[in-house]
Formats: C-alpha cells, sequence, structure tokens
C-alpha cells in the first residue's frame, strides 16, 4: 500500500477533542502533525459557521445520522447525530459552554481510578483554554475559546427565569467553579461576537491554517488502524475516493484516536482491539481481547414537555435554546440530578408523530437525568467500516428505575414552573404530554414513546487504573495491550459530566496534548 503521508503525531479526527490535540502538539516545531478528517472543511459553510442555524444540521449531510438499536424500554426512533465535519460536535450542535463539576472530576480519579484527573489538575486546563468575558479567579482571558454570557434579549426566557424563582429555583451563575445544584439562568456558549461559533476548528485550528508542521486533510476517512510486529500503532489507513482504494499514513511517534464516542470503539473493533468474541463474530483478528471497548456508553436522556406560546415567540436568538435549570429531585446530592433546556421554537420531532398536537409558537422545556444509571453499548454491524455500527444506549433500562424517577420529576418540575404567575402571559395549553397524563405510569408512557438525546454519548473507549480489566484506557489515554495508541474524546470518560461536555471534551484534548509532551521530556 502507498504511503502518501508520514508524521510524527497523526491525529484520527478533527473534532473538539482532535483539534485541540492537534493544535497543542504543533506548538513544536520540531514535530509533524497530521489531523484527518473524515467530512469537510467547516470554513466553507455558512450553514456551520453561523451557530443559529445549528438545528439545520441535525440529519444533514454533515451528520453521520446513527439510528439506535430497537429500544426495551426506550423511543427506538430516535436517531444520535455525530457530525461528520471540521470541528465534530463542537460544528454541529449548539454551543452551551460548561465547565464539569468538580465532584465531577474527582469522582473519575478517585472512584474510577484515572489518576490525574482530579479538578485539582484539570481545573487549570478550562482556565487555559478559555478567554470567558466574566470575571473571576478561575477564568481564563487568553485561551483560544470565547466564552460569552446570552444576553437576556428574549421575553419569554425572562419571564422563565422569574417563573424558576417562585417554584424555588434562583437565578444562579454558572461556570463559577461552585457546583450549582438548584438554579437557572441563560447560558454561557462558546460564541464570537459576530455570530460565528467559537468551535474547536474555529478556536483551535483557524488561526493557525499556515503552520507549516501541521497538515489538516479533510475528507479522509480512516478505516484501519496499523500496527508494525512490535504492536505499536504504526499509522492508519484513509479512503479518500470514491473506488474505496486506500492509502498508508505513517505515524513516527503516536495515533490518537479522536473519533467521538461511535466511531471510536467502531475503528478499535475494526483494528483487532474490543471483545473477543464480537471481533471473532465479525471474522476479525483479535490484536486485543478489550471487553470495554464498545461497552459502558451513557448519554443523557432528555424528555420534551410543550406548550403552546400566548405570545410570539423571538425570531432572532443566538442559538435558540438558552436557558439552563437544575434542581435536585432528593435530598443530600452532591450535583443536581436533573437538568432543563429551554427552546423557543417548536421541537416536535418526536412528539407529532406520536400524535401530539403541535404550535408553531411553542415554548418548550426538556428535562434530562444527568447521571443516567443505564448503560448501553457500540458493537459493530460488519466488518465493512462503511457500514454504520449499532448503537445501543439501552435507555431507561436501570434495575432500580432511577433514570424514569428523575425523567418524571423533571416533567412535573417543568409543569411547577410553567404554572406560576410569571408565566401567565406566555404559558398557553400543554401540547405534550398534556393534562390528562399525571400518574406516574402514564408519564412513563409519554417518555418511552417520545423522549430524545441531548446529544451527548460518552464512555465507550473509558479510561481507568492500570490493572482495571473494564477499562480500555489507563489514565494517559494509553490504549492497553499496544503502543503508540492513545484517545482522546468524550468515549475516554468513565462517568458522564452533570452537564452539557463539549467544553470537558476540549479540555481532554489539552490534557492528552500534555500528557504526550510530558512523555517526551
Amino acid at each position: 500500500m502507498k504511503t502518501a503521508h508520514t508524521f510524527d503525531y497523526v491525529v484520527v479526527g478533527g473534532g473538539s477533542a482532535g483539534a485541540a490535540v492537534a493544535a497543542r502538539l504543533s506548538e513544536d516545531p520540531d514535530v509533524t502533525v497530521g489531523l484527518l478528517e473524515a467530512g469537510p472543511h467547516d470554513g466553507d459553510h455558512d450553514v456551520v459557521m453561523q451557530l443559529d442555524r445549528w438545528m439545520e444540521l441535525l440529519e444533514s449531510g454533515f451528520d453521520w445520522d446513527y439510528p439506535i438499536e430497537p429500544q426495551e424500554n426506550g423511543n427506538s426512533f430516535m436517531r444520535h447525530a455525530r457530525a461528520k465535519v471540521l470541528g465534530g460536535c463542537s460544528s454541529h450542535n449548539s454551543c452551551i459552554a460548561f465547565w464539569a463539576p468538580a465532584e465531577d472530576l474527582d469522582e473519575w480519579a478517585h472512584t474510577h481510578g484515572a489518576a490525574g484527573w482530579e479538578s485539582k489538575h484539570t481545573f487549570p486546563l478550562y482556565t487555559r483554554l478559555e478567554s470567558n468575558e466574566d470575571e473571576g479567579p478561575l477564568h481564563g482571558h487568553d485561551g483560544p475559546v470565547h466564552l460569552m454570557n446570552i444576553p437576556p434579549a428574549d421575553p419569554c426566557g425572562v419571564a422563565l427565569l422569574d417563573a424558576c424563582a417562585e417554584a424555588g429555583i434562583p437565578r444562579a451563575q454558572f461556570n463559577t467553579g461552585e457546583t450549582v445544584i438548584r438554579g437557572a439562568n441563560f447560558f454561557q456558549i462558546n460564541r464570537k461576537s459576530d455570530g460565528t461559533r467559537s468551535s474547536s476548528s474555529v478556536s483551535y485550528l483557524h488561526p493557525i491554517a499556515d503552520r507549516e508542521n501541521l497538515t489538516i486533510l479533510t475528507d479522509a476517512w480512516v478505516r484501519e488502524l496499523e500496527f508494525d510486529a512490535s504492536g505499536a500503532c504504526s499509522g492508519v489507513h484513509v479512503v479518500d475516493n470514491a473506488f474505496g482504494r486506500a492509502s498508508r499514513i505513517a505515524a513516527n511517534r503516536e495515533v490518537i484516536l479522536s473519533a467521538g464516542a461511535i466511531n471510536t470503539p467502531q475503528l478499535l473493533m475494526l483494528s483487532g482491539i474490543g471483545p473477543r468474541e464480537h471481533l471473532e463474530e465479525h471474522g476479525i483478528a483479535v490484536r486485543v481481547d478489550a471487553p470495554g471497548v464498545g461497552s459502558n456508553l451513557q448519554d443523557h436522556p432528555e424528555g420534551v414537555v410543550q406548550w403552546e406560546s400566548k405570545r410570539p415567540m423571538v425570531r432572532e436568538s443566538m442559538q435558540w435554546w438558552e436557558i439552563g435549570i437544575f434542581a435536585d429531585t432528593e435530598e443530600g446530592l452532591d450535583r443536581p440530578d436533573l437538568m432543563m433546556h429551554y427552546g423557543s421554537v417548536p421541537f416536535d420531532m418526536h412528539t407529532y408523530r406520536a400524535g401530539y398536537p403541535t404550535a408553531d409558537e411553542m415554548i418548550c422545556l426538556t428535562p434530562n437525568v444527568t447521571h443516567a444509571r443505564s448503560r448501553g453499548t457500540v458493537r459493530l454491524r460488519s466488518r465493512d467500516f462503511r457500514d454504520k455500527p449499532k448503537v445501543d444506549p439501552r435507555y431507561f433500562t436501570d434495575a432500580d428505575g432511577h433514570d424514569m424517577r428523575v425523567m418524571i420529576a423533571g416533567i412535573r418540575t417543568a409543569r411547577e414552573i410553567m404554572a406560576q404567575p410569571a408565566m401567565a402571559e406566555w404559558a398557553g395549553p400543554e401540547l405534550a404530554p398534556g393534562r390528562e397524563a399525571q400518574t406516574d405510569e402514564e408519564l412513563a408512557a409519554y417518555v418511552r414513546a417520545t423522549h430524545n438525546t441531548v446529544y451527548h454519548p460518552v464512555g465507550t473507549v473509558r479510561m481507568g487504573a492500570a490493572d482495571d480489566a473494564g477499562s480500555p484506557l489507563d489514565p494517559q489515554l494509553r490504549v492497553k495491550g499496544v503502543t503508540g495508541l492513545r484517545v482522546a474524546d468524550a468515549s475516554v470518560m468513565p462517568e458522564i459530566v452533570t452537564v452539557n461536555p463539549n467544553i470537558t471534551v476540549m479540555m481532554i484534548g489539552e490534557k492528552c496534548a500534555d500528557l504526550i509532551r510530558a512523555g517526551e521530556q
């Protein structure tokens, strides 16, 4: 096979973490870095660059658009949007910008064996990556990622925050380093002043497009990892044409796999790293029997509660989903177990087809379970890299019913907020699930039929202690059983973070680059 390029470091996936890894490694002029992205360049497409157009990207040509396997207790019609464009999901989803709570990161280290990922070590990476318009001892002002506060320009949103306060959920400030257990406000978002999303590509890659030792190859779909006789990852095989002909891209030092929580385990399994029986089922030679690859899939399942608005909703917005509401559904929690997003546009993609009414003027609250206990899988459909993998989140299958309990509590909390005096001028009839749905059983049936995802799959190649057989990665993000191969994306999380994870995935990229550079010293 022809070797098309040779680099010191090959980064597979130009998404939220991969862009950060490539940018930071290429700061050293003595190394060469190749960044491979299966999709196109984001800068060529206004629909990608302009944040207020993000909902147009769902199920578009920039979306891998993964169906999910039939769910025993959830909405089988649901799809997982995963970005196929430079910048990954930071170029595709909304740009809600959260630091993860310190408790999440400390749990990674102390409970799951990911030593070195404690908040005292990782909070400084958030500081480094951001340029935040807020002041405060933790905030950075020189980083590549621009964080701003959404101004209170949506009158329905302002009324909603007043209603939250009336319901005992006060206004709170986000990203201060203090975990908000019960509070609400307009989000911080990673957006530039002209409306351009401050995605990982815009933030990390666009400013260094002329850096001589960084090569960005778009429309380059990696089909397999290559290993030499010693078990070192020596490169990748890439298809960048319509004929399926592959070329080789060699790595002198390391390959960093940053293809996301669905594509990363798929590529590892296609390359012989995964559960033995599953690989043998598809005729793939087993390089490393790693049962944790493709396991531990976690997500934020999302309910949808909708009201018709009595008044016209906004016609201009930074990203249409602009407020976050946190609450606890039981006493004694150190983090909220419930989060909601407020949307000012119709969001009936699952409710209308299930028979619920819709409206042009709609108020949406979407309760989601911050730490769902259900666990799913990503598995191969075949040994062909072009086949979409089997994604089975197994929503609401946790043994103790925690996930559904929190979701039902979320629907009731959403109703309580909307019933407050502050929303009297806005809240019209409840469209879904509708006032007639009152019992836990009725609400659970509604959730199973209509729930969505916040598009936050994580955990499918989790890191953990070196001697933890269930963790395919060690705390340095190295793939166990081989050398020269790391993973840096949302798949490495041993436990999903409480909040929207995109900024944390960028932080993972920063951390990966630091780990590699420390190892070179």
